[in-house]
């Protein structure tokens, strides 16, 4: 869509000229309020949010989430764009800041698939050692490319289909292994064996890794903070689907207030059970371990079918905002970028190292490229709310109209921004300032000041296809029902039988 103009054009501009030569027209105004002014579809529904917002908090690491979410929670909700984080980073701060934050998030995403199907070779090990074969390991490779390209071509409501019963296998999975971990602690197990807190104490929280003796424990310690950072996802997810929900504020802001307890069920219960496979068969207990290898297969699989539609979506914002060619902004007829599609599914073609160096080697060279391009995308967003905060204050802007508004601000930015800064490792934070501090230089780009920060932005449209919307948004247990056939669909419910 090489005539769809940037944000820069169209700043202050409530709609948009008529874009020629492109998929879809952007000048009709029913057009602008059944979509967004972006060119993607607004196709996601409740059920669908709330089951991506879930499956990308299995396995988050929470010391810092719950700061990071009670920012982006505000800003994303009241400007629910394409690119999420991001556009709004060179919206309200520096439109460096936009370009490096997009560029990391872009590679971060990307790479993150390859790593997912390599994963899902190493699980599959667990029933033959012949998939690690170099022909096996190829075909699954393959297959999960193929899938993952199926997946990411149709339009959205494929994706956030997908997503909903492959994120229903992830809660099934968790709750199944909670019942497991309670009811092994406390002897229900063939060894008939009460170990309840015992590893707790033997050898501790702090086990010796590599060394012994305190060095070894402070060797551990930095390891499993690596493999913490590593793991952290959680809101940045929820902000990139926001332009494509049919209701962005009342969807988008159920998804982000739901975090804080899911944070506290599946990350702290969930870590009284690791690793649970080899508990398992070191128990004795047969059948279940091949049920929670097939429950995890479903869930790798799942993230990496999120880190695509990401790396998509994220690389066609950058292209809106002149951050990337102009041509990859060219949409299909529902709402796919289709250009940014072809490129992403490029990256996926990295599985294939493992043919040749392994599955484990290949996982440990993915972990070290990106483990910290997931803590800069929290440092840019707290720094970002942290722009915002002061540009309201600057406009007096009351912040308490908004759709949602944050608790103990800022200083609840500042202190993850601080947290954030502290734990960061030195991998992607040599390429970070490279792209930031070029882009600067090249554009002459200059930090927003307060008073003039834009905090109207889209939001006037987005206001307006809220407002034109006439039926009652859908609950999600209301769907859920809705959707096994026990309740029947009254007028007011008709939004969910759309497509």
């Amino acid at each position: 869509m090489s005539g769809l103009p940037s944000d820069k054009e169209k700043k202050g501009d409530v709609a948009l000229p008529p874009s020629s030569g492109s998929v879809m027209s952007m000048g009709d105004t029913a057009s602008q309020l059944s979509d967004n002014p972006d060119a993607l579809h607004r196709r996601l529904k409740n059920r669908h949010i709330q089951l991506i917002a879930i499956g990308g908090s299995i396995g988050t690491a929470i010391c810092v989430l719950a700061l990071v979410n009670n920012c982006i929670t505000e800003m994303t909700t009241l400007m629910p764009v394409s690119g999420g984080f991001i556009r709004l980073a060179g919206l309200w701060v520096d439109d460096a800041l936009g370009f490096m934050a997009g560029w990391n998030f872009f590679f971060y995403e990307a790479l993150l698939i390859p790593f997912e199907i390599t994963a899902i070779n190493l699980v599959l090990s667990f029933w033959s050692d012949k998939v690690t074969d170099p022909g096996p390991t190829a075909g699954i490779c393959a297959a999960c490319i193929i899938a993952y390209g199926l997946l990411n071509i149709v339009p959205v409501r494929g994706y956030g289909e997908a997503e909903f019963w492959l994120s229903g296998g992830k809660v099934i999975l968790i709750f199944m292994l909670f019942a497991f971990t309670f009811v092994t602690m406390v002897g229900g197990n063939p060894q008939r064996d009460a170990y309840g807190f015992r590893y707790w104490k033997d050898p501790g929280a702090f086990a010796e890794f590599h060394s012994t003796g305190a060095v070894g424990r402070w060797e551990g310690f930095l390891g499993a903070l690596w493999t913490g950072c590593f793991a952290i996802v959680g809101p940045e997810y929820i902000s990139m689907v926001a332009a494509e929900a049919k209701r962005p504020r009342v969807y988008i802001k159920q998804a982000f207030k739901t975090v804080y307890w899911r944070f506290g069920i599946f990350f702290i219960l969930g870590a009284l059970g690791l690793p649970y496979v080899i508990a398992m068969k070191n128990m004795g207990i047969t059948v279940l371990p091949d049920i929670t290898n097939f429950l995890m297969l479903t869930s790798i699989f799942s993230a990496g079918n999120t880190y695509t539609y990401c790396a998509i979506r994220t690389l066609y914002s950058l292209a809106l905002e002149g951050r990337a060619p102009r041509v990859l902004t060219k949409v299909n007829r529902w709402g796919v970028p289709i250009y940014c599609y072809a490129v992403v599914m490029l990256f996926p073609m990295l599985s294939f190292l493992q043919v040749s160096n392994g599955s484990s080697t290949v996982l440990t060279w993915l972990v070290s490229l990106v483990t910290a391009g997931g803590l800069i995308d929290y440092i840019v967003m707290t720094v970002t709310y942290i722009f915002f905060y002061r540009a309201c204050q600057a406009q007096g802007v009351d912040r308490k109209t908004f759709p949602y508004c944050g608790w103990f601000q800022p200083y609840s930015a500042w202190i993850a921004l601080v947290v954030e800064k502290f734990w960061q490792n030195y991998t992607m934070v040599v390429l970070a300032p490279i792209l930031f501090i070029g882009w600067k230089v090249i554009k002459k780009t200059k930090v927003i000041k307060a008073h003039e920060a834009d905090l109207v932005y889209q939001r006037p449209l987005i206001d307006a296809y809220e407002a034109a919307i006439k039926t009652p948004p859908v609950g999600f247990w209301t769907e859920i029902v809705q959707l096994v056939g026990f309740r029947r669909r009254k007028a007011s419910d008709r939004e969910t039988a759309e497509d």
